[in-house]
């Protein structure tokens, strides 16, 4: 019985021990699952691309903004300075280039201090450890992490090479501020590219590594400098510098100012917002404010500074007549003194020694007239205050900028720069279903007789436009009619020839917007965008060939892939006899007309004024045969300016101001004579022929077989 006995608890004790390996066995495998499975492959880090910043370039090269979550750029081992790698390797990893990805050493001496201090708070980590849970793993302190740490970092070293390890390592690291990897730090502290640091700068981004707040030199600098000494002693004794080298890398003073971040004023942000909205919609939000890419874009940044500048200054002092007119006193009370502080005023202290009333606002754009390129892009005076965009997503009233698309179609029709137009009013009324003009042959008495009948009557309406001022001057050549901007003549074009025929010529200039089929149409009651505008009209400018606006020349990937490139694409609108005639009638606008404060530019220059009903809206669009440019001034709530008399010539004043910087680079050419065009001496008042002896001959240009062929 005692040896059955004996037999049957060795044999349990057996089966015992064998299911208590098995669970330990299954346990074992079951917690390894857990751990690689947490573990993300590490072929994935030849992959891995850290959030980097995307750069935006102007027409010449100059970095203007960055789109970036974190302040990074990537850059290769070889750019970054040797002090730098060796302080690194210093401080936080001395047997770098001999383990295999963790040091055991390291990990004793951390779970010494951890269980003597209660706490898991001391690191041992290599680089390559730091480098794995920066890149795959999370920063908490937890064995599980732990283990996964040296896991991975075991395969990392397996794959990578000592170099390529360290290169990811000084491009992953967060060293404060916003800033993540060395070149990011170097400019985040100090303003400089990596290749400009000190052994001093090297040191001190090596201190901040293990507490980038703590050691920062802006708000720590007693701090900040013991860490950098001892970063500057560890090298010394670790032979990676001399003690020469050592006390006047410590004797360098610290960054005192920390540089200033890009704030709402810098200039050209309606002009990135822009860009911003095109690429996001192309790319995605990803990949633009992480993927590093280089968009090199058409903007002139200096140019667009003067403009901004400028178009503040004036606007600023249009806002300090309405302070007047509403009874608000301007110091200092002597005119002179006054004019002296308008124009010391800058954009940055707009408005704040006044109280608060409307301020005007404005929209500014250039663009180049052959390529389409935009070099300047203003959408309002602050962005900071509104980032609603004028030039781009506004929809004004264009007023009488629109006629150039009416006196295209009178062109298009067989009408001459001297044909004699009819400047005398006109009625016209509704009968529910379309608009009818009263007979031309009635006065201005009858007309005002005829018009009682509908006055009651809700199923007419009744509409007599007149032009600015009230006066009319019977008949009036082509010409002059573009360049006095008269109402009646366009509204009387446009209901001989038909407002489809006008419809049509906007649509191929480039106009997409709604165009109502009304007489009306002729004064520039619909609605447009400053951008398409220019566009359009620049059509004319052009010879007749339609570019539209654009804003990106390139872009490119983080490794130089190029994504994107523009390539022009022309249309061929209208004859480039048509649109010369048209270009010479609006240099008229500017010699003759509403338009004349831009003759100072001393330069062929075309034109078109606009002013809307009650002065709600105001435009200038002016154009030189290599750049054009509209600008428009109003108020956001579409309130009146009449009280003022502020009409589209104010606003090219200026537009003037502005073109004189931006223009005083560029030839001055005249606008191309094309082909098919003649010369003939006319009479500006009859429209004729002139002959020899006529003080008033003006040189008018013709399409050849429809010149005038009597005095």
């Amino acid at each position: 019985m005692k040896t059955l006995g004996k037999f049957l608890t060795s044999k349990f004790f057996l089966y015992g021990l064998l299911a208590a390996l098995f669970v330990c066995i299954i346990g074992g495998a079951v917690f390894m699952r857990y751990i690689f499975s947490g573990i993300p492959p590490v072929y994935e880090m030849e992959e891995y691309t850290p959030s980097l910043t995307s750069k935006v370039f102007d027409r010449n090269g100059k970095l203007i903004h960055e789109f970036s979550i974190e302040k990074r750029s990537m850059v290769p081992l070889e750019e970054i300075p040797v002090d730098l790698q060796n302080g690194v390797v210093a401080m936080e990893d001395r047997d770098f280039f001999n383990h295999a990805g963790f040091s055991v050493r390291g990990i004793l001496r951390a779970l010494m201090h951890d269980i003597l201090s209660g706490s898991a708070k001391q690191g041992g980590s290599t680089l390559t450890q730091q480098l794995s849970r920066g890149v795959f793993l999370t920063q908490q302190k937890k064995i599980i992490r732990k283990i996964r740490e040296i896991i991975l970092a075991v395969q990392i070293e397996h794959r990578f090479s000592k170099p390529e390890i360290l290169q990811l390592y000084l491009n992953e690291i967060y060293l404060g501020s916003g800033a993540y990897g060395v070149k990011a730090a170097a400019k985040r502290y100090f303003n400089k590219e990596l290749s400009e640091l000190t052994t001093g700068e090297a040191a001190l981004i090596v201190g901040l590594i293990p507490s980038p707040g703590n050691y920062n030199p802006f708000a720590n600098p007693e701090r900040a400098k013991a860490r950098r000494d001892l970063v500057l002693q560890v090298m010394y004794e670790q032979g990676y510098i001399n003690k020469e080298d050592m006390d006047a890398a410590k004797a360098e003073p610290l960054p005192e100012k920390e540089p200033v971040p890009e704030e709402n004023t810098t200039p050209g942000l309606y002009f990135i917002e822009h860009i911003r909205r095109l690429l996001e919609a192309k790319y995605g939000t990803e990949t633009l404010w992480k993927g590093g890419l280089n968009i090199y874009t058409t903007i002139d940044i200096d140019q667009q500074e003067i403009a901004e500048k400028i178009m503040n200054e004036k606007l600023n002092e249009l806002d300090m007549v309405v302070a007047k007119g509403l009874g608000i006193e301007i110091e200092p009370e002597d005119p002179d003194a006054e004019t002296e502080k308008v124009e010391a005023e800058t954009p940055e202290t707009e408005g704040e020694e006044l109280p608060d009333f409307p301020r005007l606002q404005g929209a500014f754009m250039v663009r180049d007239v052959k390529t389409g390129a935009v070099r300047v892009l203003i959408g309002g005076r602050s962005f900071a205050d509104s980032k609603f965009n004028r030039a781009t997503q506004a929809n004004r009233q264009p007023g009488s900028s629109f006629k150039p698309y009416v006196w295209m179609a009178a062109l298009q029709q067989g009408y001459t720069p001297a044909t004699l137009v009819k400047d005398l009013p006109s009625m016209f009324y509704f009968d529910g279903r379309n608009w009818h003009t009263f007979d031309e042959n009635s006065d201005l008495y009858s007309l005002e007789l005829a018009s009682q009948s509908f006055i009651a009557n809700k199923s007419f309406n009744v509409w007599a436009p007149q032009n600015l001022g009230g006066r009319n001057e019977g008949w009036i050549t082509l010409r002059r009619a573009l360049e006095k901007s008269k109402n009646l003549v366009a509204v009387n074009l446009i209901d001989a020839i038909g407002p489809r025929k006008v419809i049509s010529v906007a649509r191929k200039a480039g106009l997409t917007g709604a165009l109502p089929n009304v007489p009306a149409l002729a004064l520039g009651v619909n609605v447009l965008h400053l951008d398409e505008h220019l566009a359009a009209l620049t059509t004319f400018a052009n010879g007749g060939i339609h570019t539209d606006n654009y804003y990106i020349e390139k872009v490119e990937d983080n490794n130089g892939r190029v994504l994107e490139e523009h390539i022009g694409q022309e249309t061929e609108a209208f004859t480039p006899q048509d649109s010369y005639l048209l270009i010479n009638m609006m240099k008229g606008v500017v010699q003759n007309g509403s338009g004349r404060s831009a003759r100072v530019l001393g330069r062929p220059l075309a034109g078109k004024t606009g002013t809307t009903q009650s002065h709600r809206d105001m435009w200038f669009v002016g154009m030189t045969p290599h750049t054009a440019a509209a600008a428009w001034m109003g108020y956001d709530d579409d309130t009146s300016q009449e009280k003022y008399q502020w009409q589209g010539s104010t606003t090219a004043r200026w537009w003037t101001a502005i073109m004189q910087e931006i223009l005083k680079d560029e030839p001055k050419d005249d606008f191309p004579v094309p082909e098919g065009i003649s010369f003939s001496y006319i009479n500006p008042n009859t429209g004729k022929l002139a002959t020899p002896t006529d003080p008033n001959k003006f040189l008018e240009a013709f399409k050849k077989g429809t010149e005038p062929t009597s005095f």
